[in-house]
């Protein structure tokens, strides 16, 4: 008898592991390695297939003309809010799932002020009142896979190292404050928990400023460049397990620096140097998209990778033009009148921080060679970026323990049809929005003392110039309806406010620079 339920102990375990043994051919369908590339601030209109003309993107778009691209993906309109719906599969206006704390605590460490203990201690508590239920990683995990990430901390503002090992991260290196991963020259990394040291790199806040570029060569070590090398390193080590790595960049996010212009735009005269420090930027991110792919080509598993490539949020000027000169209710940002020479979001009205479409519409791209994703497919599916995580799950057969926002686009990627959400939802600085599988947008203003609802219909109406409101009033009051209570009876947690925890005692960290 007891050799009998020792038997099927053994098989069972061969059950469950069995993606292990497979070998990367046979497990091109059950269980494909996953690449997930996350960019920040990169709006639609900066890639070349979503018609950026002046910088080339030929390896994403390569992606997009090989695999399956989305047109009608909603982000969030602020970092730290898309990465924590991305990883817990909620909508940014729901309370009590997860906490977006505040930056900077880790800089008391870095200038001796705070132990790494005091500072996990501070997040600690902070993080207590999360009820996050399964997070993207334990997904991952419990299919038997190896999960990393890669650059810019997880999410919040400031991540304790009790919860990246919470979350099963089993391996990760990069930022642990959000104060910190948008200077681009590092002082210290966090490596599984421990902080190493980058020679050559001086200042706390890892910045550098962009200006020393133009007067000779600058040689601190680029921010980037270390993510890459550890993200090859990743990948070699687990080439022979099946894999899930985050990546989430940091660039091209503000402020603008690279180490040098690149060749494509150094002799372009229609460009300012700023400009062209940016358009260097975004090449980057295209340049090391084609390294990884050479790179799983040359492991043999480019037929057994999914790789994704997406982005957080709408785009932001971080070079010239003009982005603070609109009220948001009567006139929005549009590339045209705020003289953005790149249309960043590619057309549509608003900027990130927003709920207009510039400010939470990005892209999305699936690219699966040896998966049912069929080649040059577009899909005009109302995708939300609280859907990855139910698609992963169910791409993996994993059951979740608790009710997520998000659903599971996986049949999408199959090219079969699917219901879909009626609706998506997302916060705002200025009020929340609602996008209906139909067309119809609601999106509220609720700053500086007033209440505006305005209604468009985005089918005839890509930039938003048309506000339907007084023409469907009862149109209005029912997605009206709908909003209030998807943001449990208050409208006011669409709006996002900015948290005062972990805020520091010993240093307020130069208020207001969360971004």
């Amino acid at each position: 008898m007891i050799i009998k339920q020792k038997l099927v102990v053994i098989f069972l375990l061969v059950c469950v592991c069995r993606p292990f043994y497979l070998s990367a051919q046979d497990r091109n369908s059950t269980c494909p390695n996953v690449i997930f590339i996350y960019t920040d601030d990169e709006g639609r209109g900066m890639l070349g297939y979503e018609r950026q003309k002046i910088i080339k993107t030929p390896n994403i778009d390569f992606l997009a003309q090989n695999g399956l691209s989305f047109q009608h993906v909603y982000g969030c309109m602020y970092c730290a809010p898309a990465r924590a719906s991305l990883l817990t599969g909620y909508a940014d206006i729901r309370k009590g799932k997860f906490i977006t704390n505040r930056a900077g605590i880790y800089m008391n460490y870095l200038e001796g002020r705070l132990t790494l203990e005091q500072v996990d201690e501070r997040i600690n508590k902070v993080e207590a009142n999360e009820n996050t239920g399964m997070v993207l990683p334990q997904v991952f995990k419990r299919a038997g896979y190896v999960t990393g990430e890669i650059g810019k901390l997880e999410y919040g503002f400031a991540t304790s190292r009790k919860q990246m090992k919470d979350h099963e991260w089993d391996y990760y290196y990069g930022y642990l404050d959000h104060r910190m991963c948008h200077g681009f020259y590092p002082k210290v990394m966090f490596e599984n928990g421990v902080p190493v040291e980058i020679p050559g790199n001086l200042r706390v806040d890892a910045l550098v400023d962009s200006t020393a570029f133009k007067y000779g060569p600058v040689f601190p070590q680029f921010a980037q460049n270390l993510f890459m090398e550890k993200a090859k390193d990743f990948i070699i080590t687990n080439r022979n397990k099946p894999f899930f790595l985050y990546f989430p960049t940091n660039l091209p996010h503000g402020p603008v620096s690279v180490p040098a212009i690149d060749p494509a735009f150094i002799h372009n005269d229609s460009l300012t140097w700023k400009q062209k420090m940016y358009a260097s930027m975004v090449k980057m991110i295209d340049d090391n998209v084609g390294t990884l792919m050479k790179l799983i080509d040359s492991l043999g598993l480019a037929k057994n990778t999914l790789i994704i490539f997406g982005a957080d949020n709408g785009h932001r000027l971080y070079y010239e033009g003009k982005k603070e000169e609109f009220d948001n209710i009567t006139t929005a940002f549009r590339s045209a009148d705020g003289g953005d020479i790149f249309n960043g979001n590619s057309g549509l009205a608003g900027l990130k921080t927003t709920n207009w479409e510039g400010g939470v519409r990005v892209p999305l791209v699936y690219y699966w060679p040896g998966g049912p994703v069929k080649k040059g497919t577009v899909s005009n599916q109302l995708i939300s970026n609280y859907d990855l995580l139910n698609t992963m799950a169910d791409l993996l057969h994993v059951k979740l323990p608790d009710q997520k926002d998000g659903i599971s686009y996986l049949p999408a990627l199959k090219g079969e049809k699917m219901k879909g959400h009626d609706y998506v939802i997302f916060s705002s600085m200025i009020g929340p929005a609602l996008v209906t599988k139909d067309g119809w947008k609601l999106r509220a203003y609720l700053s500086k003392g007033k209440s505006i609802f305005q209604l468009y219909y985005l089918p005839d109406d890509y930039g938003e110039e048309k506000d339907l409101s007084s023409t469907y009033p009862a149109r209005v009051n029912s997605l009206k309806q709908i909003m209030l209570k998807e943001c449990n009876g208050n409208l006011d947690n669409g709006v996002y406010h900015f948290a005062q925890e972990p805020a520091t005692d010993l240093d307020d960290i130069k208020k207001g620079n969360e971004e």
